[in-house]
């Protein structure tokens, strides 16, 4: 599994090696480019010297918001995003054992593999993920990075669907970045008409 979101090879190896840094970069997606969202956590790495969630947490909040404004900043809107990563960051050492890829693997309260709907649930209880976010991150999970869980298909609707080109979750390629821009754009252009 290697993921191609970026178009920077360093950025989408930390993004397939690192399940934290997919998350932070699912985070940062919202009013930037994909790219530049999926980029952030790389950024932030370079910058910071943090790689795992008990670091990003424990960081100096005054220099984190530093790191993302050194040009080119990780995100149009430094302070805020800065705050909300570190919060999900403290989520996931309070609630994850400070692994972000817990959220996909371990056990439910049963003791039984998490399926798709316990994933979106616990997806949706991380500052920053909305009902939309999580459904197309637990697309990416499952159509990506090999998360096999019973009815994450029907969990992420629509994103799920096989062969869309909806969100990140369909990016494998340039062309299918293309196809997924172009739903964005037709989407967009529905909404105001």
């Amino acid at each position: 599994m290697a993921l191609h979101i970026t178009g920077d090879t360093a950025a989408d190896e930390l993004l397939t090696n690192k399940p934290l840094a997919l998350l932070v970069g699912m985070l940062l997606d919202q009013q930037v480019a994909m790219e530049t969202a999926f980029a952030g956590p790389l950024k932030i790495e370079q910058r910071t010297g943090a790689v795992d969630a008990a670091a990003i947490a424990a960081y100096d909040p005054d220099a984190f918001l530093a790191a993302f404004t050194q040009t080119p900043s990780v995100h149009r809107f430094p302070g805020s995003m800065a705050a909300r990563v570190q919060a999900l960051c403290r989520t996931l050492v309070d609630d994850w054992g400070g692994d972000a890829a817990n959220l996909w693997t371990a056990p439910d309260t049963a003791g039984q593999d998490p399926d798709g709907v316990e994933v979106l649930r616990r997806l949706k209880g991380l500052p920053g993920f909305g009902e939309q976010k999580a459904k197309i991150f637990l697309a990416l999970l499952g159509k990506q990075y090999g998360f096999t869980g019973a009815g994450w298909r029907k969990a992420s609707a629509p994103y799920g669907e096989d062969g869309s080109f909806r969100s990140v979750a369909d990016i494998v390629s340039p062309e299918s970045l293309t196809r997924v821009r172009e739903h964005k754009r037709a989407m967009k252009a529905a909404a105001k008409g």
